[in-house]
């Protein structure tokens, strides 16, 4: 005849340094396993250091454009947040798909990629549209500012950044299709390292001259500086926009071609099934 003894587990403590640091350094292995995580960290502060330092630079040294700086600081921030809206809108629909789960079920159907990406094209279009418009409205009711008193040369500067948007787009895209979910941050954060150098808020002479080489190399920066020259002196450059427009067929291609790479070899290694998990 056997006896049974019931074993009641102690009582927990209340307060355990073993398993906060437990719960530490779990979070350290997250962040050492997740490069993207490691550089988000200094990334807002160095970005906003940079772009208003420029700003501020600006502003002192030029005081001849401060009777239009509201037009050129509203018009830039309404232009950029095109940008903005417009890479976003185009990963947030294809990172929704990841969260669902539902990526690989969608390459199983006979949707070609080709087709998705310009399913993406087109809800960010309109995402960006239906985000810019209210601001843009409000914009007239505050601050007595139109950005359709830009006429035609609006139309051009927005297809520009929604192309340059879909470029970094794919890009982001092509990312986290190669290292999943841990890149994801990308999706918010890449578009911002190119806020310093797009002139925004200052045109390009004001920054170093090793820096202004690196801003010709974004279409952003032909937009922004078109954008003033329509405002201060009502002159729509085409040399600018043909600058814009050479610099988005090779971001568009690079992005293009790291998405179809991403694809690729997500495909043949069976990882679009995995690839939300």
């Amino acid at each position: 005849m056997s006896t049974r003894t019931d074993f009641t587990p102690p009582p927990a403590s209340l307060f355990s340094t073993g398993r906060i640091q437990a719960m530490a350094l779990r979070y350290i292995y997250l962040l050492r396993s997740s490069w993207p995580r490691l550089i988000e960290m200094a990334y807002w502060p160095t970005m906003q250091m940079i772009l208003w330092g420029f700003v501020t630079q600006f502003f002192i040294g030029e005081s001849s454009w401060i009777a239009g700086a509201a037009g050129v600081l509203l018009a830039g921030v309404l232009l950029w947040d095109i940008l903005f809206r417009g890479q976003m809108g185009f990963a947030i629909c294809f990172l929704e798909e990841m969260w669902s789960r539902n990526l690989g079920h969608l390459f199983v159907s006979p949707l070609r990629p080709h087709e998705f990406v310009v399913a993406l094209m087109a809800m960010s279009l309109v995402r960006t549209l239906i985000g810019a418009l209210p601001p843009a409205l409000l914009a007239i009711v505050f601050y007595q500012f139109s950005i359709f008193s830009l006429g035609l040369p609006l139309v051009a500067f927005m297809s520009c950044l929604f192309f340059m948007g879909w470029g970094i787009g794919l890009l982001v895209i092509g990312i986290i299709l190669r290292f999943g979910l841990g890149a994801e941050s990308l999706a918010w954060v890449l578009v911002f390292a190119f806020a310093p150098i797009s002139a925004v808020y200052y045109p390009v002479e004001i920054m170093p001259d090793w820096l202004q080489l690196v801003a010709w190399c974004t279409p952003s920066a032909y937009v922004f500086e078109g954008m003033r020259a329509v405002l201060f002196d009502g002159d729509f450059r085409l040399d600018l926009l043909a600058g814009a427009m050479a610099m988005n067929v090779v971001y568009f291609a690079i992005g293009a071609g790291i998405f179809w790479l991403a694809y690729r070899s997500a495909r043949r290694e069976g990882r679009l099934l995995q690839v939300g998990e």
